[in-house]
């Protein structure tokens, strides 16, 4: 009889479609940075949120990295207790303005709603992204209270998403927390990486700006293994985290690939991004604003380049990827959105040579057909080249997206500190420890290029450790129990 009427309601509850994101018109959008998804209003947050079951064994929670109590912040919603859910979130989540923009919900929490077993799932992401703009544009954004000072200090290496989720949970916990970033803005790939219209560097800015009131410093144009080295800042802390990320690119390593206009994803982006090429003519940052752009790769950061090139003019952007649209790794809704605003994909196909024309700049790119294998290591099956098949596609700039590596100047410059053939540096994925003492590491520069939750989850992991290893108890924030 329980189970009957447990079954009627979950039915009621999944007649209440999933509420879409309302987003710019794609014609529009292509000719802006702004961001393309609008966000929910009021009354499609709460219809949302009185989809979700609520039920007693929430595998949602499972799905998550950072460990949010997500049917507790939806009741929130549910009661429009928008700042309540503020606080749910925030409890274990120190940038949650950015994880619900970029965090790949659909794969994550979202995977595991009950919902989805039978419709749609819980749009969390959407409502995570609701409340916490409620509360930045209702000027009520609440700063949780702080405990006393511990005299315990720490530093942080890289001001990316690990880095910064471990310097809040410290900092609330009463540990003075400084973070090194070697560029000239902290947010590490959040700032340099991602583009403006996924994730405002408005979004990013007031999250830093939570933190140091948090107590957080920050110091950037410092490149630690530079001007000073891990056991250097070991002198006058009592431990140390690594999260640089893995912002090194890697190269196709076919002829012509040293030519003008063609570049690496990173390059690209941290040109329009950080160097805020798209603001032309105001800055005046150097970068090729080619009519025919081809973009290699099949993951986030190739349909961010793409979709970048669209908005600085390009006439035609083709992204060229081995496998087939179903292998592709980006994220759903990023490859909808890129086809949205005009943007070709060319599948099973590789670059093998770069052509020149008569000033050193690449013309075209020669191409190989593929086709699928057996499964590879990946699981997906291996692109394996068909024999004769070429063709050429135009190209005036190209840019390389198919992954990053590690940088190896903090390995080269910490005697002791365990790597893997990669480069990354071993630690324990529960802890964060490393092959040194009072090192803990986490995010890229351990897993290689991953996602942004998955990095702040591996932050806030390191944080509970060093909080154990400090003899510092962890304490939930006062202000969200007592809600």
């Amino acid at each position: 009889m329980i189970q009957e009427a447990g079954a009627k309601a979950a039915e009621k509850k999944v007649r209440i479609p999933r509420q879409a994101m309302p987003e710019q018109d794609p014609k529009v959008r292509t000719a802006n940075f702004r961001e393309v998804a609008l966000g929910y209003d009021e009354n499609l947050v709460c219809l949302e949120a009185g989809r979700c079951l609520q039920g007693k064994r929430p595998l949602c929670m499972q799905g998550c990295p950072v460990e949010i109590d997500i049917p507790r912040f939806i009741a929130r919603v549910r009661e429009r207790d928008f700042l309540g859910a503020v606080r749910v979130l925030k409890n274990r989540n120190s940038l949650p303005a950015i994880s619900c923009r970029v965090c790949p919900q659909e794969s994550q929490c979202e995977a595991r709603c009950v919902l989805g077993k039978t419709g749609e799932p819980c749009a969390i992401g959407r409502m995570a992204r609701f409340v916490i703009d409620y509360e930045r544009e209702s000027g009520r954004i609440q700063i949780p209270e702080v405990a006393p000072p511990t005299g315990r200090k720490v530093a942080v290496v890289g001001s990316g998403p690990a880095g910064l989720t471990l310097a809040g949970e410290l900092a609330k916990h009463g540990v003075g927390v400084t973070v090194f970033e070697a560029l000239h803005a902290p947010g590490g790939v959040l700032v340099y990486g991602i583009p403006e219209f996924r994730l405002p560097k408005a979004i990013v800015r007031e999250e830093i700006e939570y933190l140091e009131k948090l107590g957080v410093v920050f110091r950037t144009n410092y490149v630690i293994g530079k001007i000073r080295t891990v056991d250097g800042l070991l002198e006058d802390h009592d431990g140390v985290f690594i999260g640089t990320g893995a912002g090194a690119p890697v190269f196709l390593n076919i002829p012509g690939e040293n030519l003008c206009g063609v570049f690496s994803a990173n390059e690209y982006l941290t040109r329009n991004n950080l160097m805020k090429a798209y603001l032309h003519p105001e800055y005046a940052t150097p970068i090729a604003r080619g009519q025919n752009i081809v973009v290699f790769g099949g993951g986030n950061v190739a349909m961010d380049s793409a979709r970048t090139a669209v908005r600085l003019g390009a006439g035609r952007v083709t992204v060229v990827y081995r496998r087939t649209r179903e292998e592709m790794p980006a994220r759903a809704e990023e490859a909808h959105h890129a086809e949205q605003e005009g943007i070709r994909f060319q599948v099973l196909a590789a670059p093998v040579c770069f052509l020149e024309n008569e000033a050193g700049w690449v013309r075209a790119v020669r191409c190989q057909r593929m086709r699928l294998g057996e499964p590879d290591a990946s699981g997906r099956r291996k692109p394996v080249p068909v024999e004769g098949e070429f063709f050429e596609l135009e190209a005036d700039a190209a840019i390389v997206a198919i992954g990053n590596r590690s940088n190896p100047l903090i390995p080269r410059t910490t005697p002791g500190l365990e790597v893997s053939r990669a480069g990354n540096i071993v630690a324990d994925p529960v802890t964060g420890r490393t092959s040194r003492d009072r090192v803990w590491a986490g995010g890229d520069i351990v897993t290689g290029s991953a996602t942004v939750i998955l990095a702040m989850g591996a932050g806030r992991k390191a944080a509970l450790d060093m909080l154990r290893c400090f003899g510092i108890p962890y304490r939930e924030d006062a202000a969200q129990v007592a809600a």
